[in-house]
């Protein structure tokens, strides 16, 4: 599949190196006999044959060759020539490979083998000769100077099939020069979900409306390309090489490509190549800190540890600088001058950084935070929350938010997401559910106050919304809600081409651009007549509800998404951004944003984290798909692994889209699609109400007799050093991430099988007179209660004052402690406690209570079999707090 052809090419390279030495060093004819039998050295030069064309390097002609010395018995030669390749994919892996189309003939080192510049690969899509793709590469090398700060090899490609696949399997390239020439077809032999990809992706981007006249044929042709590989790879770097009526082309195509060239302007487009990517590369805010750190300067300035002035005199403590480096301390200033730039008020270098930082996440506007996502939550809440306005909000949502509620005295209306009472987690909110409310607020004539909706995408279990169809339909009810999306664990989302579709800013993108078109428009109307009767009175909630709801062309996309970018990308701790995507910034939210920023970011940030936020910046625009790639095909290597390991399989059990989605909520029947390929990952993708991020593998351990808590800290991380973030009582997840390696993925297998081995034996050893202890069963998992009715709003919908409560539950002679037992006794004779702060047990990590909630039997029994270490705001000496002399 796509997704895995780097390792596929790796490994496929790797087992013909094997399987020909044993050939070069055994008998001639014992030789002659394996060859012919085995089989898997033809099946590895026909898909090499294949995956070469699609990169720079070897080419097929190289690999042609070695199969005709094969079939010659020239083993040595070509055990040889298969050496040098995987030598130079050992030795600088999949991201700098060798320059060129190799001459098969020659024994020269590769060329540019000793360059150490940073090297890129430039598609071109044109029906061409052997010939011409030589002279093409041949005149690239002639253009190569020594002052250039990359280089860059062609990847030659005849039709606009393999121009994807080249873009879903090559990494490196990083634009693509397209000629009208192309045919629209490929003549290789590819794999069954490699083609239902290419025709997935062809589907994606086809316009219904595109003239069909002979005349631009030709020029639809090659937009439809063009939209094509934007769509897949945003990042690419697109032009137009043409030859006649090139002044026509370049009016209609300025959207699409960056620039159009004759033929034969050669040296403007390999300037525009190396320009372009000096833009991806800058990291104005990173270089700045370098140049500063280089700078000699006097410091009469606050911060004793600039420059490392009180640590390198120092007599005791010089083991700081020993420890993090010089560059650390030397980095460090107060300073906001030589370019170093206020993250308050940023006029160049942070300013620039956040502006790629936008173009790189595809948001209108980007801002940067350094202390965490939970901070950046509560900038946007109070950006654009009032006193009393109401806020829909994920009750498993982070806490965070809760926290938002009640800084800003907005009134959370909590929904809740269906339960998964099995594995003692909570999956998502079904779209329905939200409908359903704001059907109800607007019965009860108080739509009006309803102002945003919040959602986690995607959850800490690894369930993703479809935010498109969510901010949709919800349009279609109240065509100006605002959408706070908290994409803490998604920041990698952006930069795969099937993952994007479901992260904020491209669904907010997608949203804005169908609202302009006529055939939304018509849709629109069509549907109005369903909902409407001619008098204008709404259709019952069952239509609306049954209704996949198209929003008024009128509405309003004002889209908000905060990002832990160091929990998925390369970043520091509490490195994090808040994305835009606000057709109403400038008129409504400029000005509240920027003070409410200035109330929750530090005059004093740390220049380290804003460094890591924007070089980590440069790498995702620059492999960002080979990172994202690698670490999806790793985590369904894991999962397949332990599904298939007949000992791991008797002790865990990894949990599917089928354990983790309700069935009505999934339009495709697969339990893991990646599994079967990436095409049918993007089925599932483009249809399912919800969908698993692959990268999470929630593995349940029942069988092994202890809980998930206890095989973390006990067995994973105090044996083994294996860490993870998140338990249930029965499951334990495991992320990978784009620092992720197939060592360390191995490691962990390799772990489970010893720990498998070891419940095992522990179980055999068992003295089978002794009973097993009694298990508490886990009660259903508890849904939001109510606001007690001194802070419910209305008493018919729920939300309510959390802001009262909390500071009502702040002063000690409101509050009283209860412990759990007398708490339960209270309830049991009908009385209605009400939690005075919020109680948030880890895992799972939202507040089961919140201030002003009525303390409900669920909720007790919840808490009542929870075994997990750390439970915030309750003390178990002292037991729950809750609010006296409340009705």
């Amino acid at each position: 599949m796509p997704s895995s052809t780097w390792r596929m090419r790796s490994d496929a390279w790797e087992y013909l190196r094997f399987a020909v030495k044993r050939l070069a060093l055994g008998d001639r004819s014992e030789a002659d006999e394996a060859l012919a039998a085995d089989s898997e050295i033809h099946r590895s030069l026909r898909s090499l044959e294949t995956l070469e064309m699609y990169w720079a390097g070897f080419g097929q002609r190289y690999v042609t060759t070695i199969g005709e010395m094969l079939a010659a018995g020239e083993y040595q030669s070509a055990l040889d020539r298969i050496g040098r390749v995987v030598n130079r994919l050992r030795a600088v892996g999949t991201s700098e490979e060798a320059a060129g189309d190799v001459d098969p003939d020659s024994d020269e080192e590769f060329p540019g083998d000793n360059d150490s510049r940073p090297r890129f690969e430039v598609l071109v899509v044109d029906e061409t000769t052997a010939v011409d793709r030589d002279t093409m590469r041949a005149e690239s090398l002639r253009m190569r100077s020594a002052a250039d700060a990359f280089v860059y090899e062609y990847v030659i490609v005849p039709s606009a099939d393999d121009a994807v696949a080249a873009v879903l399997t090559n990494p490196n390239i990083l634009a693509c020069v397209i000629r009208p020439g192309f045919s629209e077809r490929t003549k290789q032999t590819l794999s069954r979900d490699l083609r239902e990809t290419i025709e997935l992706a062809h589907a994606a981007t086809t316009n219904p409306q595109t003239t069909a006249r002979n005349q631009l044929a030709s020029v639809q042709r090659v937009l439809g390309l063009a939209d094509t590989l934007a769509a897949l790879r945003p990042e690419l770097d697109l032009y137009l090489m043409a030859g006649a009526h090139i002044e026509e082309l370049a009016g209609a195509m300025t959207k699409r490509f960056r620039r159009v060239f004759r033929r034969e302007d050669h040296l403007e487009l390999h300037l525009s190549l190396l320009r372009r990517v000096s833009h991806l590369y800058d990291t104005p805010f990173f270089s700045a800190i370098q140049d500063h750190a280089r700078r000699p300067v006097g410091v009469f300035h606050a911060l004793p540890v600039a420059r490392g002035g009180s640590v390198m005199s120092s007599k005791w403590i010089r083991d700081l600088a020993d420890f993090y480096g010089l560059n650390l301390l030397l980095a460090e200033t107060s300073a906001t001058s030589g370019g170093l730039d206020s993250l308050l008020a940023p006029v160049r270098t942070l300013k620039k950084a956040q502006e790629l930082a936008a173009r790189a996440y595809g948001a209108k506007h980007t801002f940067f935070v350094t202390n965490g996502t939970s901070t950046a939550n509560k900038v946007v809440h109070q950006a654009l929350v009032a006193p009393n306005d109401v806020v829909l909000v994920d009750r498993n949502c982070h806490k965070s938010h809760h926290h938002s509620m009640m800084l800003t005295g907005g009134r959370p209306a909590y929904l809740d997401a269906y339960p998964l009472n099995d594995f003692a987690f909570y999956g998502a909110v079904p779209i329905e559910r939200v409908k359903q409310l704001l059907l109800d607020y607007r019965a009860a004539g108080r739509l009006d106050e309803v102002r945003m909706v919040t959602l986690t995408n995607t959850t800490f279990d690894g369930i993703v919304y479809d935010p498109y169809r969510v901010m949709s339909e919800c349009l279609a009810i109240k065509p100006d809600l605002v959408f706070l999306w908290d994409e803490a664990w998604f920041a990698f989302g952006a930069f795969h081409p099937v993952t994007r579709c479901r992260t904020a800013m491209a669904s907010a993108k997608l949203l804005e651009q169908q609202l302009q078109s006529a055939a939304h428009e018509r849709a629109y109307r069509e549907q109005q007549e369903i909902l409407f009767s001619e008098d204008g009175t709404p259709a019952p909630d069952e239509v609306w509800l049954r209704e996949r709801l198209i929003p008024s062309p009128d509405a309003r996309v004002r889209v908000y998404a905060t990002q832990s970018t160091h929990k998925t990308l390369t970043a520091l701790r509490q490195g994090s951004m808040i994305h835009v995507w606000d057709q109403d910034w400038v008129r409504d939210a400029q000005d509240p944003f920027h003070e409410a920023y200035m109330t929750h970011t530090s005059t004093s940030p740390n220049y380290q984290i804003l460094s890591s936020l924007d070089i980590g910046r440069r790498q995702v625009e620059l492999e960002g798909f080979e990172l994202v790639q690698k670490q999806l095909d790793l985590a369904t290597s894991l999962s397949q692994a332990i599904a298939r390991h007949t000992l791991l399989r008797r002790t865990f059990r990894v949990l599917t889209a089928h354990d983790l989605i309700p069935e009505q909520y999934r339009e495709t029947g697969r339990a893991m699609p990646l599994r079967d390929g990436l095409s049918s990952m993007w089925e599932a993708w483009a249809t399912d109400e919800f969908v698993v991020d692959p990268s999470r593998i929630t593995i349940e351990i029942s069988r092994t007799g202890v809980d998930g808590d206890t095989f973390k800290h006990e067995h994973l991380m105090d044996r083994y050093g294996i860490q993870v973030n998140k338990t249930s009582r029965n499951t334990v997840l495991f992320m990978t991430n784009i620092g992720t390696s197939r060592s360390s993925v191995a490691y962990l297998i390799e772990v489970l099988v010893k720990l498998a081995e070891r419940f095992e034996e522990e179980q055999a050893q068992r003295d089978p007179e002794q009973p097993l202890p009694a298990e508490i069963p886990m009660p259903p998992l508890p849904d939001f209660s109510s606001f007690a009715p001194d802070y419910a709003t209305d008493g018919q919908l729920p939300d309510g004052d959390l802001r009262a409560a909390f500071f009502r539950g702040q002063r000690r002679g409101n509050i009283e402690y209860v412990l759990g037992d007398d708490l339960r006794a209270r309830v049991d004779a009908g009385e209605r406690p009400i939690s005075a702060g919020f109680v948030t047990p880890y895992p799972p990590g939202f507040p089961v209570l919140v201030p002003g909630q009525v303390v409900s039997p669920e909720v007790l029994a919840f808490m009542q079999v929870l075994d997990t270490r750390e439970i915030h705001g309750y003390d178990p000496l002292r037991g729950y707090r809750i609010i006296k002399n409340a009705s």
